[in-house]
């Protein structure tokens, strides 16, 4: 090997194991960390942070990289990968200062905490402080990393690379122009799904078990994961063979639990699938959130919530909660869990509204950056775009504008990840269909595999050697389409709500 590629190597596993602590210590702060211990860990992690800040700025990474870029060519691609990964994050680090880094890394620590509290008790005007301080600093940091962008394309950029406001707003305005006369359009009319048996009492040991068992159905290895409980559902861990997922459970709604657990399960399938060879390096690393959010939704959206898959879970999700269920069949079950009703909180909105709560946090983030919207006024503004959006209005911010953690932790720019992860699921679900045609016949029988394998060749394990943009170009033959997940949820709600009867 050469010299200063196995020297790069060794910087770059060395750099990814000390992320992989960073990332152990993050869950443990979420997961189980004492709330007392909150000040001691926001230092822990901006020290970590700083550590490795210095790891991958060290001139002697900077040295390798001089010696390497003009020998590519003597590399194959999985090498060149590496390279080309480490150089960029190498040229972004070497532009931030340390001390913005750790500034940085101590505010998302202890903005978590001011955010769990500020939530708690419903009080925005704790949390605004913490809006306004990563506003600054990440405006810095932008400038300093990509100073030929704007604010917020530099921080989408971190997120969906190669990705503009610019390109996110055509995207957005196409979407909000089909679905909120669909939206309203199932409000007004006469028949709605019956509901009702979703609710009751469920058992938290129940949900657990359920839970546990659909996910390692689909695929998860819980010998190289586990499943916890957090404030906020998510997927985190350290490694390939450490990938750990969370729920919240609510004794009231057991749907909420389950189809959250299924949600980071596609994320975690997505880690588990990864290069093992290379797990340490930066070719075996996902794409952007945007594609990561796809396998979340492809299994949560396109596969949980089909038919076929409500036809092998009722029998035992009846058996798991027999009070609650004894009206319901197959075909009710499955109608219940995709109706349509505008709500307050993101995480529990059906996938005909969610991609408008995921456009008003987009619109918002591009205001904050453009000046044109003040921190003060974000309850305000927050609550007039869901009710012209949505036609609902939060009552608290508890339920409005304080609900996520993104902006806890800084995560500016991550929000249009989400929706552009649902048009490349339903783009990938669809190509799959044609390339697998018994995939519904194998979804009923409770065969998972097929599906999960053709995932893992063609997304999981590609790693980095392609854009996203032509990873899915070379997975569906053509480019990132809005349409296909508007024809999707058209056809599909029409049926639901037999909207041309």
């Amino acid at each position: 090997m050469n010299k200063n590629y196995q020297n790069l190597v060794e910087k770059l596993e060395e750099i990814s194991r000390l992320n992989g602590v960073l990332s152990t210590i993050a869950w443990d702060q979420e997961v189980m960390m004492p709330s007392g211990a909150a000040h001691a860990r926001a230092k822990q992690i901006g020290v970590l942070s700083g550590v490795i800040h210095a790891r991958m700025t060290d001139p002697f990474l900077g040295e390798c990289l001089e010696q390497l870029q003009d020998q590519t060519e003597h590399f194959n691609a999985i090498e060149q990968c590496n390279i080309e990964e480490a150089r960029r994050n190498y040229d972004l680090m070497t532009k931030i200062p340390r001390q913005l880094v750790q500034a940085l890394a101590e505010l998302g620590s202890h903005g978590h905490a001011v955010w769990v509290q500020a939530r708690q008790e419903n009080k925005f005007s704790d949390f605004a402080p913490v809006i306004k301080e990563f506003l600054k600093l990440k405006k810095e940091w932008a400038a300093c990393a990509f100073p030929d962008m704007s604010a917020y394309d530099a921080n989408i950029d971190l997120f969906e690379r190669g990705t503009t406001t610019a390109e996110i707003t055509v995207i957005f305005d196409q979407l909000k122009a089909a679905l909120i006369p669909l939206i309203h359009r199932i409000e007004q009319h006469s028949y709605h799904p019956d509901t009702s048996f979703l609710q009751g009492h469920f058992p938290i040991e129940r949900q657990a078990a359920l839970a546990r068992k659909i996910s390692e159905n689909i695929g998860f290895q819980f010998d190289k994961g586990r499943m916890d409980i957090s404030v906020h559902p998510f997927c985190g861990g350290s490694h390939p063979t450490d990938v750990r997922i969370t729920t919240r459970y609510n004794t009231h709604d057991f749907v909420e639990s389950l189809y959250a657990i299924i949600h980071e399960t596609g994320h975690a399938l997505y880690e588990q699938g990864r290069m093992l060879e290379y797990s340490d390096l930066p070719v075996s690393e996902s794409l952007t959130m945007g594609i990561h959010e796809s396998q979340s939704l492809f299994w949560e959206r396109m596969i949980a919530q089909s038919r076929v898959f409500c036809a092998h879970y009722f029998e035992t999700i009846c058996e798991t909660f027999p009070s609650s269920l004894q009206r319901a069949t197959v075909d009710t079950f499955y109608q219940a869990i995709n109706a349509c009703k505008p709500g307050f909180i993101r995480v529990e909105a059906d996938e005909l509204t969610y991609p408008l709560h995921i456009i008003l946090r987009f619109e918002i983030e591009k205001g904050l950056f453009e000046g044109s919207i003040a921190v003060d006024d974000l309850p305000q503004v927050w609550n007039e775009k869901m009710a012209t959006y949505l036609g609902i209005k939060p009552p608290t911010d508890t339920l409005g504008v304080l609900q996520d953690s993104h902006w806890s932790s800084g995560a500016f720019g991550y929000f249009p990840s989400y929706t552009l992860g649902a048009i490349y699921a339903c783009q990938f679900f669809m190509t799959m269909q044609k390339a697998l045609p018994d995939t519904d016949k194998n979804i009923e029988a409770g065969n998972f595999k097929p599906v999960k394998n053709w995932l893992n060749e063609k997304i999981h394990s590609q790693g980095r050697l392609y854009t996203p943009q032509e990873l899915v170009l070379r997975v569906t033959g053509e480019s990132l389409n809005p349409q296909h997940l508007i024809n999707y949820l058209k056809t599909k709600y029409s049926a639901l709500y037999k909207l041309d009867d």
